[in-house]
């Protein structure tokens, strides 16, 4: 039997993700502006460089996490099985996507109950913060997190996808006092996520004085959910709109400097077009904690947890040889290195 209504939208949001171009226009994440000055003496053993770190109470191995992609299909199933053994593996974070539907039937809720796959690493559920406009609030926010026994959940923002998405809710009046409602009532950490138009630091201190424990700027410079939506529409008028917006939204990099220069100590998740461990240690040095990866996974879980680690560990090589390279043995001298050049200006001047 065909796949309708949601089900049928998740799988067409995976295989457009897929197969076509859905990165914004001309947008790139500001991080090429970033560069590190090599260290010809960097003094430490490449084989002592530790990456470990903690993110909601639990350990990690390094300082990265499964970004929210996916859920809800029988692709999906499959996809997130993968990601999740790899997770547990590497010691990665890992978040599911929208788990709405987990409380409108039955179908393929094996796609979001993973925790048997990962039982060790956090673990976020996620529901879009706009169905606090439609009925949902701190009771189905609990069930999701009872359900999918998760450490955390991701309350994520998608004005502008629901806005070229066919069958979007477009509310989000009044939204804030909700959001701090289920902040005071699940008994998880409430993370707010965008899904690639960024978080500024002043829309970060709102939901931070709102009760959020930490955010996730998901910024511009990757996936352009306005593009996808674009692809699927059946309306000629959404699909016309979209092409103005294609380069809509705050670069990661400029997410990442805003929040942290209005949120000095808020725990902060880098996400939105990290492709590489160089992007990581680029987003580290200016100010995340928690580095975020979906797209460059999903080819990968498609085919086998193997695969997915094969790219998870290449990623963490790439952040380690960065280390190495301006000798810096952990992610706290990473984060303190002086031996940065942001837009051609260096910060060793700066830090000596």
């Amino acid at each position: 039997m065909a796949e309708q209504g949601i089900n049928k939208r998740k799988t067409e949001h995976i295989r457009l993700c897929l197969t076509d171009h859905v990165e914004g226009v001309n947008k790139s994440t500001g991080l090429e502006g970033i560069s590190f000055i090599h260290n010809a003496l960097p003094e430490i053993n490449f084989q002592d460089i530790n990456l470990e770190t903690s993110f909601l109470n639990k350990s990690l191995k390094a300082p990265f996490l499964v970004s929210s992609m996916t859920g809800g299909s029988q692709m999906a199933e499959e996809i997130n099985k993968n990601l999740a053994i790899a997770a547990e593996e590497r010691g990665w974070a890992i978040a599911l996507g929208s788990t709405r539907a987990l409380l409108e039937g039955d179908k393929h809720q094996d796609s979001f109950l993973i925790r048997k796959q990962a039982p060790t690493v956090p673990l976020i559920a996620n529901l879009g913060a706009v169905q606090l406009n439609y009925g949902y609030g701190a009771e189905e926010a609990q069930k999701l997190v009872d359900l999918t026994e998760a450490d955390s959940l991701y309350l994520h923002l998608n004005s502008l996808q629901e806005v070229i998405q066919d069958e979007g809710d477009l509310n989000f009046e009044d939204l804030l006092p909700k959001i701090e409602e289920v902040c005071k009532k699940v008994t998880v950490p409430v993370g707010v996520k965008e899904v690639g138009f960024g978080i500024d630091g002043h829309v970060a201190r709102q939901l931070y004085d709102a009760g959020v424990s930490y955010i996730d700027v998901a910024g511009a410079g990757g996936t352009s959910w306005s593009q996808v939506e674009k692809l699927r529409s059946k309306d000629p008028l959404r699909k016309a709109a979209a092409e103005a917006f294609n380069n809509w939204g705050i670069p990661t990099k400029d997410c990442i400097v805003s929040v942290r220069s209005e949120l000095n100590n808020v725990p902060l998740v880098a996400s939105g077009g990290m492709k590489t461990g160089v992007d990581a240690a680029k987003a580290i040095t200016i100010g995340a904690d928690i580095i975020g990866f979906a797209r460059s996974l999903l080819k990968a879980a498609t085919t086998s947890s193997e695969e997915v680690m094969k790219v998870m560990e290449q990623i963490e090589f790439e952040l380690k040889i960065t280390m190495f390279g301006i000798g810096a043995k952990n992610l706290d001298e990473l984060k303190n290195t002086n031996r940065v050049e942001i837009m051609g200006r260096s910060l060793m001047e700066d830090k000596d």
